[in-house]
């Protein structure tokens, strides 16, 4: 599969890439079959079923009404945020439906049949839609409808960063030829050093293969520009996350303070900034906000973080072209890295845990700092592993299914770690004992022997060792 930038950034809505925005683009999905199969307006009845870590915590990452809106049509990249939780709110007040947006059914989140201790061999991620167009189901007994045979069912799994499967199809999906291929970070390396080129050419070149230069440039700022609105929203929003667990957001007050302490000295902490700027997205993702998976919605605000930092901090910015070619070159060089633990690993909470989430988006953000800071392509597959390497392990374990603790301190953490990972490849020359490679199968099998609780089912760790309330 060649993955590309634009599959790896995607803009969506919060709380998670996995539990929200794959849903939500199941249920898309699911509507645009049965539209091809069946006239819509004579489905009568219609199911839906999570399984494993979709049902364990999917209350809390608003899982429940991101399938409601994907089976109304709606899709993660276009839906209103704001409109997104009136319009659940509605559903199930009004305990009506809009299949498709065209068939009015009964049905709301409470409908939504929920098997947290059923684990499908594929993914934990899983979900299962059927719709029914018996004419006399109004007349028929409970035990009778669960015996009808569905005129339509799907299973889809949802892998992790808004990537959606459907059971039954090829997961690899199509091939999309590109000039210079790679699955690992030795083939990655070598091309380099055979093209001499840098990692975001190389990406570069393999987006080409889709894209016009002045598409991939316009994307690539686009998708700076809603995470930098994220970061904005997130710095100047107050108040508590939804949530039993009343989670204050704190970003606002912090940077109220930053501001102030610039009046009077001439730069605040920069490790302030980066801290500061990871919070303000995850706050603004845990609000159901609009965000940009990056490669998750758990841990999106690592590579905003680190970008919003650099462009404060680096030298040579002086004028708004360097600056965005600034940032072509790292969200290039930071998908490049996406590609090697989508292809060779996970990047999905559910199915190895934090390590999958965080950590690669920590050495996704140490390596395109790197090359910002003028790293040759060995510098910065070292500044990747240290990255990476450092969060091996790393289990999910949100508290009440919330991607709020220890989730956004989290982001920040990591934020300081993708710094420190690059500064310290630069002070290499790029020859080091673990190759990013054996860190992301380090992860992956790491991810295999972490017990189920650990990931993403909230039954395990700070979730079960701190009272939600």
């Amino acid at each position: 599969m060649a993955l590309s930038a634009f599959d790896l950034f995607s803009i969506g809505i919060g709380p998670s890439s996995s539990h929200t925005v794959g849903p939500m683009r199941a249920g898309t999905l699911f509507v645009d079959e049965v539209k091809h199969l069946l006239e819509v307006r004579s489905i009568t009845r219609l199911e839906v079923d999570l399984y494993g870590s979709l049902a364990a915590t999917g209350r809390g990452h608003g899982t429940l009404g991101a399938v409601l809106l994907g089976l109304e049509g709606n899709a993660p990249e276009t839906v209103d945020p704001t409109y997104a939780h009136t319009r659940v709110e509605q559903i199930d007040t009004e305990h009506r439906l809009q299949f498709g947006s065209t068939t009015d059914l009964v049905f709301g989140t409470a409908d939504i049949g929920m098997h947290p201790l059923t684990i499908k061999d594929r993914h934990t991620n899983t979900i299962r839609f059927a719709v029914h167009t018996d004419p006399a189901a109004a007349e028929c007994s409970a035990d009778q409808l669960a015996a009808t045979t569905p005129a339509h069912e799907a299973v889809y799994y949802s892998i992790g960063g808004g990537f959606v499967e459907r059971d039954g199809h090829n997961a690899a999906g199509p091939e999309t030829p590109v000039p210079l291929p790679f699955r690992t970070g030795a083939e990655l390396l070598d091309i380099c050093e055979r093209k001499n080129l840098p990692i975001s050419d190389v990406m570069w070149r393999n987006e080409l293969a889709t894209r016009s230069p002045e598409q991939i440039r316009a994307g690539l700022l686009e998708i700076w520009q809603v995470m930098a609105a994220s970061i904005h929203n997130g710095f100047t929003t107050p108040g508590h996350l939804p949530g039993s667990l009343r989670v204050k957001r704190r970003a606002a007050e912090f940077y109220s303070r930053l501001v102030e302490r610039e009046k009077v000295v001439d730069h605040a902490d920069s490790m302030d900034w980066l801290n500061v700027a990871a919070m303000a997205v995850n706050e603004e993702n845990a609000a159901g906000g609009r965000i940009v998976t990056a490669p998750t919605n758990g841990a999106a605000g690592i590579v905003p973080a680190v970008l919003f930092w650099a462009l404060r901090y680096l030298p040579g910015l002086n004028t708004q072209h360097d600056r965005d070619d600034a940032v072509v070159k790292y969200l290039l060089t930071a998908a490049a890295i996406a590609v090697l633990y989508k292809e060779r690993a996970s990047i999905s909470g559910a199915e190895v845990g934090c390590q999958g989430e965080v950590g690669s988006a920590c050495s996704m953000a140490a390596g395109a700092l790197a090359e910002l800071l003028g790293a040759t392509p060995a510098q910065v597959e070292n500044a990747a592993e240290i990255g990476i390497e450092h969060n091996l392990g790393l289990t999910c374990d949100p508290i009440g299914g919330l991607v709020q603790i220890p989730c956004i301190e989290r982001n920040a953490i990591a934020s300081v770690k993708a710094v420190n990972a690059a500064k310290m490849a630069l002070h290499g020359d790029g020859t080091h004992r673990v190759t990013l490679d054996q860190a992301i199968e380090t992860m992956r099998q790491t991810g295999m022997d972490m017990l189920t609780k650990y990931k993403e089912t909230s039954t395990g760790g700070l979730a079960v060792n701190v009272p939600e309330c």
